[in-house]
């Protein structure tokens, strides 16, 4: 099974981008983060038209996330990251699709560090990581992905001392995440490619994705039941030169038959 996560950065908007890379690389199930539209604006018939089923958490303007499953039933397990019933923020959505309970998350940008925004990260940081305990005792194959805004290791930004301060990058959102992958989860990228320098996301400005000036912050997490049936991995890093698309490229793991 092949299934990817992708920042599309307004699923409307970059429609054509998203239907064109689902085309082209048919992956079995897409995580979306960033959605950028209300519940009743995801193109749903768009979606469908291409060959995929489709759960999806939106929210007005900002945030919102969906799971696509290419010719799959699937079946959604949760919307909410448990631990906060006043988060009105559309960040989490989880699916179960042929054997594997997948969740696709957004989390917190968190700047300006300090302050409040970074503060709402760390909470969250906290709350996920509660969820993700309770998802490993249940000793069933897990995916956790998406955008995690998050580089682990100054192998995953290409000039650490510029992002000391940034939440991205502070020592609290490094250890939240060490802790995270620490509770017996598998960091798929890191784990098939231990010292390669891999990036996920170039932004807009400086020219960027030319200067190859890249951050690697979209991840998978494998339970694990799973760690023994990742194949292969990778970025479809040519997404990211297209045009009008996403400052993120995909990211997409392959597993091997449960």
């Amino acid at each position: 099974m092949k299934i990817a996560t992708y920042n599309v950065n307004g699923v409307n908007g970059r429609l054509p981008v998203l239907l064109r890379w689902l085309e082209e690389t048919k992956p079995d199930v897409a995580c979306l983060q960033e959605l950028k539209a209300p519940q009743e604006k995801f193109p749903e018939q768009a979606i469908r038209e291409a060959g995929y089923n489709a759960v999806w958490h939106g929210q007005k303007s900002w945030n919102g996330v969906a799971i696509l499953a290419r010719n799959l039933e699937i079946v959604e397990a949760g919307r909410v990251l448990p631990g906060d019933p006043d988060d009105s923020h559309s960040r989490y959505i989880e699916a179960n699709i042929e054997g594997i309970h997948i969740g696709c998350l957004y989390l917190p940008n968190g700047n300006p560090a300090p302050g409040p925004k970074f503060d709402y990260k760390l909470r969250w940081f906290e709350r996920l990581k509660k969820h993700a305990q309770e998802l490993l005792d249940k000793k069933v194959p897990v995916v956790l992905t998406g955008d995690y805004n998050v580089m682990p290791t100054e192998l995953d930004v290409y000039k650490p001392e510029r992002w000391l301060d940034d939440a991205l990058f502070r020592p609290e959102t490094r250890a939240a995440f060490s802790e995270l992958v620490a509770q017996g989860w598998t960091d798929a990228i890191r784990h098939l490619y231990p010292n390669e320098r891999i990036y996920t996301f170039w932004d807009y400005f400086r020219n960027a994705y030319g200067r190859n000036a890249g951050l690697r912050i979209d991840h998978f997490l494998l339970s694990p039941q799973l760690r023994g049936k990742l194949i292969s991995a990778g970025v479809d890093r040519h997404v990211r030169g297209w045009q009008k698309t996403s400052d993120h490229a995909p990211v997409w793991i392959e597993l091997a038959a449960l």
